[in-house]
């Protein structure tokens, strides 16, 4: 199978690239990058004139909850939804249902994402056994078996000492560890963010100094160790110049932000919308600006999106008994565009450059790029294109979007991996 994409802007972070040229696609690879390249034994042309050609999205922060709970979504309809976000690679989470900490479930999930799903899925595996803070799992086996990362994503590990001793075996190997940063004990039983809305509304509230307190914990004890220590999610203003002094000192700390946080504040949740609920929460406006902010300077290394979908059964009862996430593939770079693009507060280089390069550095992939010999892997999107994001926009087998009918800014088009067409709007 061979494509041809003419008259394309092509952003290319990796080379500073941003102009309009054609890309040739021969197989799984990029054959030829250039102006007017011949279309002569071609098996498919798209003119993509007034469209962007971008390296294809990398999310490291997903669930696709296999195994478990794949009434929520599985692999296979995980990675549908990231290729209509425009997304060629994801990374998934290890709390699943059992967890991912040991050799076989990881050879399990890369084997069932190779088999079934239209786009990259990478697995990362538990820092403990069964995500319970004790016992730390065999990271050199998971190495071994194909993980990229660990991490006890969905939970902090509460005990300061298990989590140095987390550090330094992930220092040892080389590992990320992605760090779900909440103090439990301050946390406990809270719902929303801390503050007026929650007490208008009278939902328990999670203060955001339980984000604030791990953050500073991890960042000391990943440099005490030598690791890298990645803050996921980040939320609040604080955590945001936490994360910028330390880097400010050379420490290993990196962080993410998602599209959501920068888009909604806890009032989003005024009339009890439990797909306005997340962990950590939506915050205040203070904090938007702080994140945005953090955008802007390089603190926030790269974008994500959590995706963590849930089934309306589960989000239909109120407020304080629905589970925690929303979905986020599907409308990540709509968000980001109407978010920070439209508004000025980055340039839609840079924002690609966050949800492709960035991101592949971090976790040491070989994606975000696009190059002559390369994969193909890319997204055509229009990135002007206004749309109103309907449930037919939704691939995931869940529906928890806080973004039904809202206006949004650029579309995806097309989205190719491994040299195939594996979404087309």
């Amino acid at each position: 199978m061979s494509i041809l994409i003419q008259n394309g802007h092509v952003i290319d972070p990796a080379t500073n690239t941003s102009e309009v040229m054609d890309v040739l696609i021969q197989g799984k690879k990029i054959k030829a990058m250039g102006k007017d390249l011949p279309s002569d034994g071609v098996d498919q042309v798209i003119d993509a004139q007034g469209l962007v050609i971008a390296p294809g999205l990398v999310d490291i922060h997903v669930h696709f909850r296999e195994p478990g709970q794949t009434s929520k979504e599985d692999i296979v309809s995980g990675a549908r939804a990231g290729a209509a976000g425009g997304f060629t690679t994801v990374v998934t989470m290890a709390n699943t249902m059992p967890r991912i900490d040991n050799a076989p479930a990881v050879m399990r999930a890369i084997r069932r994402g190779k088999e079934d799903a239209c786009i990259n899925v990478l697995p990362t595996a538990c820092a403990t056994k069964e995500m319970k803070g004790q016992e730390l799992t065999p990271m050199a086996e998971l190495k071994d078996a194909g993980i990229i990362a660990v991490t006890d994503d969905g939970q902090d590990i509460a005990s300061t000492a298990i989590m140095r001793r987390v550090f330094e075996y992930a220092a040892m190997l080389d590992l990320p560890y992605m760090a779900h940063c909440e103090d439990e004990s301050l946390a406990q039983g809270g719902a929303m963010n801390e503050g007026y809305t929650a007490t208008r509304l009278g939902i328990p509230g999670i203060p955001k100094a339980a984000e604030e307190i791990r953050i500073d914990r991890n960042i000391r004890l990943a440099n005490m160790t030598g690791a890298h220590v990645h803050i996921q999610h980040i939320t609040t203003a604080e955590g945001i110049d936490t994360v910028r002094h330390f880097k400010t000192k050379g420490w290993k700390v990196t962080c993410e932000a998602c599209p959501h946080h920068w888009m909604l504040t806890d009032e989003a949740v005024a009339d009890f919308n439990t797909n306005a609920k997340m962990n950590p929460p939506l915050r205040e406006q203070l904090d938007i600006d702080g994140i945005i902010e953090g955008i802007k300077d390089g603190t926030v290394d790269c974008i994500s999106t959590d995706h963590a979908p849930h089934t309306p059964t589960e989000k239909e009862v109120e407020f304080a008994k629905a589970p925690f996430g929303i979905l986020g593939l599907e409308t990540a770079l709509p968000l980001t565009i109407t978010g920070l693009v439209e508004p000025g507060h980055i340039t839609l280089e840079r924002a690609i450059e966050l949800l492709t390069l960035a991101p592949s550095k971090l976790m040491n992939l070989p994606s975000g790029k696009l190059e002559e010999g390369g994969k193909a892997e890319l997204c055509i999107f229009d990135p002007k294109q206004k749309w109103t994001v309907g449930l037919d926009d939704i691939y995931s087998k869940s529906r928890n979007s806080p973004f039904l009918d809202t206006e949004v800014t650029g579309r995806i088009r097309y989205t190719i991996c491994k040299g195939e067409i594996v979404h087309e709007g």
